[in-house]
């Protein structure tokens, strides 16, 4: 039997706060502010620990998807904190509308909600292919605009603070300024285009510079990939940014905007290959081609100032993964993840920790599956597989990451020793 429930309509804006479950930890700050130049009040949750995953394996199913089971526990865990209006509080979900079980998160919140009796609150899909037509949020196109600035402007704070933050000397520097930064960023990119961003890139290097930071060791770098919301989401990962800079590492994680890339490519890969999207598909070619400009342009700063290492142009992550695997396979994180992990190594990142939910098909495809195909081709190699689920223990997850680690000292040692 169906579920009744309440559709989210655009008379609801101003009463209604919306909850977003967390996943960018930087990105996400800037949401709210975006948002509410759309009559939008979101309200990014924090809520974290054991009766999140409590409260998602009371409401979601343990093989279905732990991402599933995490997000949907944060906002069960949120709404029974006593802190909201039930009567004037809506959930925000993403849909991927692919080959991933993300394509069926709203009507599992929706369950998850009628369980509690809360069916009469509201569910809002953010979506792109129109899987939600009575209640997803408008896109439009101001709205669109901001959301992809603050991707931009997020994916560059996350990228410079990750090699500046193992180095500080005053512990939280790097968040401290990053913060600040994020308080002066938001009217800068509220009011006006994406014209000011050279501007902003080169006060955002100067701030980083700043910072107190001991160079005398050079720490070995730690490349993250894996499903999307296992690999920037701490509340996922178990913290594994933090970790690695703990353990004296510096991670390296590519920006959120290469996975939205990605998407755009595999609709001009469905035109080449399948003849699908006839109408759109120059519009595809357009909108990739305006991203990719956008990100050179903070590449070519970062270039030109010398002091940090630029991320990889997304051409290239395309090509290091066509050398690999097929395009075509583009199922869960299909050949970005193969092409990221190349493209790692290939910039001198030989160490990778590939962060995926357990039973994950698509992913343990491109990730698992791939894994002694690039070791053919790049014997050096040293990649780690982890998984998570709500019974994976910390302890052996973090048992396996430190062998991985003493692995790459052992070959940080060997080639200093040449």
């Amino acid at each position: 039997m169906s579920l009744e429930y309440t559709l989210f309509n655009s008379d609801m804006k101003k009463d209604y706060t919306i909850l977003v479950p967390s996943m960018l930890p930087i990105h996400f700050r800037l949401l709210t502010p975006v948002f509410a130049k759309s009559g939008y009040k979101l309200e990014v949750l924090t809520n974290e620990g054991e009766q999140v995953r409590e409260e998602g394996l009371a409401h979601v199913h343990n093989d279905t998807c732990y991402p599933a089971l995490l997000v949907i526990g944060q906002m069960i865990d949120a709404l029974k904190s006593g802190k909201y209006d039930m009567d004037h509080v809506a959930c925000a979900i993403t849909q991927t509308a692919g080959g991933c079980r993300a394509s069926n998160y709203l009507s599992l919140l929706r369950k998850a909600l009628a369980m509690e009796g809360w069916q009469h609150i509201p569910c809002l899909s953010a979506n792109a292919n129109g899987l939600e037509k009575g209640s997803s949020v408008e896109f439009t196109m101001p709205l669109i605009l901001r959301i992809l600035n603050g991707a931009l402007y997020g994916d560059a704070l996350m990228w410079l603070s990750n090699q500046v933050k193992p180095y500080e000397l005053e512990k939280g520097a790097t968040d401290k300024a990053v913060n600040q930064f994020i308080d002066e960023l938001i009217p800068m990119f509220e009011h006006g285009s994406y014209k000011q961003s050279k501007r902003i890139y080169r006060k955002m290097l100067e701030m980083f510079k700043a910072i107190p930071q001991d160079r005398t060791q050079i720490k070995i770098r730690i490349g993250i990939v894996g499903e999307i919301y296992m690999k920037y989401s701490p509340l996922g990962n178990q913290h594994l940014e933090d970790y690695l800079i703990e353990e004296g590492f510096e991670p390296v994680l590519s920006g959120v905007m290469d996975f939205a890339l990605y998407c755009v490519e595999n609709s001009i890969i469905d035109y080449e290959y399948y003849h699908m999207h006839e109408k759109n598909h120059y519009i595809y070619n357009i909108v990739k081609d305006v991203i990719m400009r956008m990100q050179k342009t903070f590449r070519d700063i970062v270039k030109k100032d010398g002091t940090f290492i630029a991320p990889d142009d997304f051409s290239e992550v395309i090509d290091n993964g066509k050398a690999f695997i097929n395009p075509g396979v583009k199922m869960g994180e299909g050949w970005l993840l193969t092409g990221e992990v190349v493209s790692l190594i290939k910039s001198g990142v030989t160490n990778v920790i590939s962060v995926q939910p357990f039973g994950c098909l698509p992913n343990h495809i491109v990730a698992k599956g791939m894994v002694r195909k690039i070791k053919d081709e790049y014997p050096k190699a040293n990649i780690v597989a982890i998984d998570y689920d709500p019974s994976a223990s910390k302890v052996n997850q973090e048992n396996r990451i430190r062998l991985m680690l003493a692995n790459a000292k052992l070959n940080e040692e060997m080639k200093a020793s040449i």
